[in-house]
């Protein structure tokens, strides 16, 4: 069979076999009366199993070797074909996912697009300064690919760069809400933890739907943040949390100033100073009493006096002195932020 024969039957270019027949890796082995060289029977075979080998991404020399040299082992370079494919469908699956978030941030123009792959590439960056000014770098308004900042934000472990990503995804109002709802249900802490952190930054009415899911996870750190943040929005559901932090000394300072502002309506004042009040009649712990007395400070309303002024005359002297100096300074019409009294 002749050159071109066997290219319209194999499908391989007449250049290629006789780049072939250079190498030596298929060579036409039969010469007709007319001096032509045709390939055989064998030939044909040989070529079909060489074209079978490159299927396996074999390299023109590696199947050289495979079928010219008896002793040669395919198990190594199977092994190796293995471990370079997986590598290169890793390679094609990040392009992938790089190419659906493009496409996700709906870019208007090639400039987009280039701002997209430049935030993307910098995200992937060792150096935290670079991922955070790449986040910070970003025009307002301009497109975002939402879902690469959500992996990012729950797995960043740079404070500040942390920081610029919950800004960022702040400002694209609650799009990146579903996926950060995923990282609640993450089994690894630290992922929750970020995830509330995040979903808090963010102003839209879905995030408090999702605090208060927060508000019940089994790590008391996770159940903190998302009680100041609901506090901070006014959702009472956050007072029983709050109280115990004040109680047990978590971030009980902050808890009290949240506290204040759930307490701003006096229904709400109230049903706070009887929990505070109750607690201290069956608690001995001088500082865990002196933290609710101090949180009293921050709630507004006669019944936060009426309890101020009780404790003024505690058995226990630090206690009593607390709560007379807030009263002198309630009494002095002081601001909040001066209402707050360290021990005396």
């Amino acid at each position: 069979m002749l050159i071109g024969e066997v290219s319209r039957r194999s499908g391989v270019s007449t250049r290629m076999l006789r780049h072939y027949d250079a190498l030596g890796l298929v060579k036409p082995t039969v010469r007709t009366s007319s001096g032509y060289r045709e390939y055989s029977a064998d030939d044909i075979r040989r070529l079909f199993q060489v074209e079978c080998l490159r299927t396996l991404g074999l390299s023109l020399h590696e199947a050289k070797r495979a079928l010219d040299e008896p002793d040669f082992a395919p198990a190594e370079l199977v092994g190796k074909l293995i471990r370079h494919t997986r590598a290169r469908i890793a390679a094609e699956e990040e392009l992938l996912r790089k190419l659906e978030r493009v496409e996700a941030a709906a870019p208007a123009q090639w400039g987009d697009v280039m701002g997209i792959v430049t935030l993307l590439r910098a995200l992937e960056s060792e150096s935290g300064a670079r991922r955070q000014q790449a986040v910070l770098a970003q025009n307002e308004g301009a497109a975002l690919p939402v879902e690469a900042l959500v992996e990012a934000a729950l797995s960043e472990d740079d404070p500040n760069v942390a920081g610029a990503l919950r800004w960022s995804l702040a400002k694209v109002a609650g799009t990146g809400l579903t996926d950060l709802a995923v990282g609640l249900d993450s089994a690894v802490v630290e992922v929750r933890r970020r995830a509330t952190v995040a979903i808090a930054a963010v102003p839209a009415a879905a995030a408090t739907v999702l605090l208060r899911r927060a508000l019940n996870d089994r790590d008391v750190t996770v159940r903190d943040r998302a009680a100041l943040a609901l506090g901070s929005r006014r959702v009472t559901e956050a007072k029983p949390a709050l109280l115990e932090m004040v109680v047990q000394g978590r971030s009980d300072v902050e808890a009290a100033e949240v506290l204040g502002l759930l307490a701003e309506a006096a229904v709400a004042a109230d049903d706070i100073v009887r929990v505070m009040r109750d607690t201290l009649e069956t608690t001995v712990d001088t500082p865990t009493r002196s933290r609710i007395t101090q949180a009293l400070a921050e709630i507004p309303g006669g019944a936060a006096r009426k309890a101020l002024a009780a404790l003024a005359d505690d058995g226990d002297r630090t206690i009593a002195a607390t709560a007379s100096a807030i009263l002198r300074t309630r009494d002095q019409g002081s601001g909040t932020a001066d209402r707050r009294v360290i021990h005396p």
